[in-house]
C-alpha cells in the first residue's frame, strides 16, 4: 500500500509549531513509503478565518523544507485543496447517509437545542434530537418545502465504537454517550467531521496522524466511515507538545508562532531535528539528525505518549551545535548575513563573502545560539561608540598604569596576528613581573568594553592593528 499522508490546518492565525511538529511526521511516513504528502487547507470556520494566515502557513512549510507534493500551490489530482472550494460536494454525500438511514434531518431552533441541552445535563446524558424519530418522508417534505435543517449523524444508542490507534490500546467508545453530531449546517456549511472524513476518502490518505487532542473526534469519523462503507484509515494520535508545567502548549507560557523562532534566527533544520525528539528517540542515540537521517530510522510505533515538553532553552541548545558543528563556517556566515539583511541591519561589509566579516563570524559562532544574539553581543566591531559595562570601566581603571606601555607595544608589532599579540602580552607581563590576568583584561575592556569577548588575541587581530592601538590609547589617557 502506497502511504498517503496529509497536514490540514485552518488559516486562523500564526503558523503554529504544533503544525509544524505534525507536519514534520506526516511528511516523513509519506517519504518513507514513497507515497504522498499533501497539505489541505480546512477553512469552513469562515468566523475565525484570517485572510494572510494561509499564505504564512505556506511559507512556513517551504522554511522547513516540509514540502507537499499537493497543495493549492502545486495542485495535484485531487484539487481543489482548500474545502471552501469543495462546498458542493459535501452536501451530496450528507444526503447519501440521509438517503442510506445514517443521518437525518433536523429542524431544532437554537432555543429548542438549549432546552433539551440543559435538560440532557441535568438527566446525565447526551443531547437526544426529537427530529430524530421523524418519518424519513416527512422530513424531506419539510425540507422541500424551504424549512430550514440541518442533518445530523444518526449514532445507535447501543453498543461501542472502538478507535484502533497504532499508538495505543483499542480505545471504546460506548455510543449512549456520543451525541448525534452536525453534519451539514442549515446554510449548506459543512461541519469539521463531515468534511475532513470525505475529503481524506477523497484524497486517498492512509494514514491520519494528527494531535491527541483529537481522541475524541474518531469515534465520529469511524462511525462516518462505516456509514459510507469506506474502510478506516490508519489513526496515529501523536502526544500534544506541553510547556514545562505539562500544560497544552501555548503563547501565554511559550512562543508558538513558527515566524517568531524564524526572527530569532533559528534554523530550520536545528527545529526540525527538535521536533522530532518530541516523543520519539533515535534508536541509536543519535542526537543531531537530518530529514534524511530521519526517514531511514523512523517507525510510528516506537513514538512514546509521555507529553514531550517542548522546552526553548533544548531548542537554542539544538541551535547552537547545528551552528557549531554541522554547518560549515561558510554556510553559517551565508544564512547569518541573510538574516541580518531580513532584519533591515546595515553594516560596513560588502556581503556574505567580506573577509572582515567572515572572521567576525567565526569568532562570534561558539558564542551564540542564536542569530538575534549576534549584534547584540559585537557592536565593538561595527562602530566606536560602543557600550561599556561597570565591569570593563573599572578594569580600565585597574589598568591606567599598563595600558600606555601595552599601546606602545601593540603599535609597534611589526605582525599584527594572534601568535604575535599574545607572544607580546606574555613578554610584556614576564618583564613587569604580571600575572596575564593583569596585563589582558585592561586591553579587552579597552578595546570591547566588555570583558565577555572572544579570544582576546584573535579579536585583537580581527579588529586590526590600528582601531586596537587608537582604543587602548583612548582609554589609557
Amino acid at each position: 500500500m502506497s502511504v498517503v499522508t496529509r497536514i490540514a490546518p485552518s488559516p486562523t492565525g500564526d503558523p503554529h509549531v504544533g503544525t509544524a511538529y505534525i507536519g514534520l511526521f506526516n511528511h516523513t511516513l509519506a517519504r518513507q513509503g514513497g507515497g504522498k504528502f499533501i497539505l489541505r487547507i480546512e477553512d469552513t470556520d469562515r468566523g475565525r478565518y484570517v485572510p494572510d494566515s494561509e499564505t504564512r502557513i505556506f511559507q512556513m512549510m517551504q522554511w522547513l523544507g516540509l514540502t507537499p507534493d499537493e497543495s493549492p500551490l502545486q495542485g495535484g489530482p485531487n484539487g481543489p485543496y482548500r474545502q471552501s472550494e469543495r462546498f458542493g460536494l459535501y452536501g451530496d454525500y450528507a444526503r447519501q447517509l440521509v438517503a442510506s438511514g445514517h443521518a437525518y434531518y433536523a429542524f431544532e431552533t437554537p432555543e429548542e437545542l438549549g432546552t433539551l441541552r440543559e435538560a440532557a445535563q441535568a438527566a446525565g446524558h447526551v443531547i437526544r434530537i426529537p427530529s430524530r424519530e421523524l418519518e424519513p418522508d416527512a422530513a424531506l417534505r419539510r425540507v422541500e418545502a424551504g424549512e430550514p435543517a440541518v442533518i445530523r449523524l444518526k449514532v445507535a444508542h447501543e453498543g461501542e465504537t472502538v478507535v484502533n490507534d497504532r499508538l495505543r490500546d483499542p480505545i471504546h467508545f460506548q455510543n449512549r454517550e456520543i451525541d448525534d453530531k452536525v453534519l451539514l449546517k442549515a446554510d449548506g456549511f459543512p461541519t469539521y467531521h463531515l468534511a475532513n472524513v470525505v475529503d481524506d476518502r477523497l484524497m486517498g490518505v492512509t494514514h491520519v496522524v494528527r494531535a491527541e487532542e483529537w481522541i475524541t473526534s474518531t469515534p465520529i469519523h469511524v462511525l462516518l466511515y462505516r456509514a459510507f462503507g469506506w474502510p478506516e484509515p490508519i489513526w496515529a494520535h501523536m502526544p500534544l507538545l506541553r510547556n514545562a508545567d505539562r500544560s497544552k502548549i501555548s503563547k501565554r507560557k511559550n512562543p508558538t508562532s513558527v515566524e517568531w523562532y524564524q526572527n530569532q534566527g533559528f534554523l530550520p533544520e536545528a527545529m526540525l531535528n527538535f521536533l522530532a525528539t518530541m516523543g520519539w528517540t533515535h534508536p541509536e542515540g543519535t542526537e543531531l539528525f537530518d530529514l534524511d537521517e530521519f526517514a531511514r530510522v523512523f517507525r510510528l510505533e516506537d513514538v512514546t505518549l509521555g507529553g514531550p515538553v517542548f522546552s526553548l532553552e533544548k531548542l537554542r541548545w539544538y541551535n547552537g551545535k547545528y551552528l557549531r558543528e554541522v554547518l560549515p563556517q561558510e554556510e553559517v556566515a551565508r544564512r547569518l548575513h541573510a538574516f541580518l539583511a531580513g532584519q533591515k541591519v546595515e553594516l560596513p561589509i560588502s556581503g556574505p563573502d567580506d573577509s572582515y566579516f567572515r572572521a567576525v563570524t567565526r569568532l562570534m559562532t561558539p558564542r551564540i545560539e542564536v542569530f538575534s544574539e549576534f549584534l547584540d553581543k559585537t557592536p565593538y566591531f561595527w562602530t566606536e561608540d560602543f557600550p561599556v559595562t561597570e565591569k570593563a570601566q573599572a578594569a580600565v581603571e585597574a589598568g591606567r598604569a599598563v595600558l600606555p606601555d601595552l599601546a606602545a607595544r601593540l603599535k609597534n608589532l611589526p605582525t599584527f596576528d594572534a601568535a604575535s599579540i599574545k607572544a607580546a602580552f606574555q613578554g610584556y607581563a614576564e618583564e613587569q613581573g604580571l600575572k596575564l590576568g593583569k596585563v589582558m583584561p585592561p586591553v579587552r575592556a579597552a578595546v570591547a568594553g566588555t570583558l565577555e569577548s572572544p579570544d582576546l588575541p584573535e579579536l585583537l587581530e580581527t579588529l586590526g592593528q590600528a582601531r586596537v592601538v587608537a582604543r587602548v590609547e583612548r582609554s589609557a589617557r
